[in-house]
């Protein structure tokens, strides 16, 4: 893909850039592969909103994903690559010999008429083909992996990412995800060779609050901004700092670089060294 700029003809379109879809080959989705995809506008079963800031948008059709890439050793034919609504990252459609279709994520560089096939066994070292991660060779970038057997591809899953496999001992194989992670898996946890499509995603520049709606998502207000009874920042003076020794929620509880995950979460074990701390 490629980025495109456009004509500056108002303020907001000065600093907005567009996907030039030019990876694109079908612009209408397989019909037995999608479905109906209902707006929950971020409420719960209660109705009451639990996650914020979202609502509106575009109408989307789901298109269903083979995660699992359980049709172990018949090869697929790539007839399209498709732009989806649900995720940063390309989707293949792929044909199969007995007139089956599927969805996978698409690997970067694949084009249309590849073949690729899904094996518990050893497969040729190519992007797109899917085998479990004791057959794959030291180094490879891998994505779309499985953290349990046969439950389907998990991890690593976002536009232009890929985990590097370390090391393959005893029952788990060593992985250094994008988050710069390193983690235990299981060998015989299915993974899919190469990287994901789209890495240009990141360079997209949205440009205006029109088309944050366009995409679900409703405007945002500081936490600054607001009067103390919506906000423990709120309140005070002209540009005031927040008055308290970190940051909160609306609702009190400490927020920013606050880690939720459990501290004796089962998986704990199987996590070599954590994620690097992002920059703020």
């Amino acid at each position: 893909m490629g980025i495109k700029k456009v004509k500056p003809t108002t303020p907001a379109r000065r600093r907005y850039s567009v996907d030039d879809f030019s990876d694109v080959t079908e612009t209408k989705p397989e019909k037995g592969l999608i479905k109906m995809k209902k707006k929950q506008g971020g409420r719960g079963m209660y109705g009451k909103i639990t996650v914020r800031h979202r609502g509106g948008g575009n109408k989307q059709y789901y298109r269903e994903v083979d995660f699992k890439r359980n049709k172990f050793d018949i090869p697929g034919t790539i007839k399209t690559i498709e732009y989806d609504p649900n995720r940063n990252a390309r989707i293949a459609l792929v044909f199969y010999p007995d007139g089956e279709k599927r969805y996978i994520i698409a690997p970067r560089d694949l084009k249309v008429d590849n073949q690729i096939i899904s094996s518990k066994k050893a497969v040729e070292i190519k992007a797109g083909n899917a085998t479990s991660l004791e057959n794959i060779p030291i180094g490879m970038p891998v994505y779309n992996i499985e953290l349990v057997p046969g439950r389907g591809g998990e991890l690593v899953r976002a536009a232009g990412e890929s985990a590097k496999l370390m090391a393959v001992e005893g029952k788990y194989a060593q992985l250094r995800l994008p988050s710069g992670e390193v983690r235990l898996v299981p060998k015989e946890s299915m993974a899919t060779i190469g990287e994901v499509s789209n890495a240009d995603f990141m360079h997209v520049k949205i440009g205006k609050a029109g088309r944050k709606r366009h995409l679900g998502i409703k405007p945002t207000v500081r936490g600054k901004a607001m009067n103390p009874v919506d906000h423990p920042h709120g309140g005070g003076e002209g540009g005031n700092p927040i008055g308290m020794k970190h940051p909160k929620t609306p609702w009190g509880k400490p927020a920013l670089g606050v880690r939720t995950r459990k501290q004796n979460k089962e998986s704990n074990k199987l996590i070599i060294r954590r994620r690097r701390k992002k920059r703020r």
